[in-house]
């Protein structure tokens, strides 16, 4: 399943770095942001509840840039 996610990030580069961070989150398959249009496409594993996953990839996210916000 994918689904995309409006997200709100500062930086091309964080944008970067949010998504490896989302690639690495267990039940993503793949992930990109787009930073131009504040964008997070995921495709989510079988087997995983997208809420729980996003969840997962926001908390992970945070840590990569704490005010960052994916709405969800």
């Amino acid at each position: 399943m994918k689904k995309t996610y409006k997200i709100e990030v500062d930086c091309a580069n964080c944008a970067n770095l949010m998504e490896d961070a989302a690639r690495k989150t267990a039940g993503v398959q793949s992930a990109t942001v787009n930073f131009m249009t504040l964008k997070m496409n995921v495709e989510f594993a079988d087997g995983y509840e997208p809420k729980a996953v996003m969840e997962d990839v926001l908390k992970a996210c945070k840590k990569v840039e704490p005010d960052c916000e994916i709405f969800l």
